[in-house]
């Protein structure tokens, strides 16, 4: 068994309530819009660290992290980018990686909208953990943790935390 600590859209910014939500995860999970390779730094020490990059970036970033990762996670194939969609409006380009690849697990970020959906045609469980960070037009911050046991992902739970104005 493996828990799972879910974020994106940190901004630069990756703070004391969250890095607690998140420090009895085995790994970290970003979706993108890390901010800066610091940031980056800075939960790669607190956790071994599986990102993408987002589109605010930069080229420091986009050298350490790709676009899009596949992976496999306790017998759970799994597809992260940022900017991705959810069922029945997926970006055209995640549309084909999800049909080529088939994941039970498909997480993004980019909208700042929390959102858990199961899409039912394609068999796979669709998360965009919302914001982390204090950038944006979200008025709460938002993470999420879960665990993936022999195939199987359970207890997801969501953290949320005033935005600072």
């Amino acid at each position: 068994m493996i828990k799972i600590g879910i974020l994106s859209d940190t901004h630069g910014n990756f703070s004391g309530d969250v890095c607690e939500f998140l420090s009895d995860a085995d790994e970290i999970w970003h979706a993108g819009d890390i901010g800066n390779i610091g940031v980056a730094d800075e939960i790669a020490a607190l956790k071994p660290l599986r990102a993408v990059y987002g589109n605010i970036d930069g080229e420091e970033v986009r050298r350490h992290y790709p676009r899009f990762l596949h992976f496999a996670c306790e017998g759970v194939e799994v597809l992260m980018t940022h900017i991705g969609g959810y069922p029945q409006h997926y970006h055209s380009e995640v549309r084909t990686l999800l049909q080529q690849h088939r994941p039970q697990l498909f997480v993004c970020g980019h909208s700042h909208i929390l959102r858990v959906m199961y899409d039912k045609k394609l068999q796979m469980l669709c998360i965009n953990p919302g914001a982390a960070g204090h950038y944006g037009f979200h008025q709460v911050r938002t993470a999420i943790r879960l665990r993936i046991h022999n195939g199987n992902i359970s207890d997801l739970e969501v953290g949320e935390w005033k935005r600072k104005a």
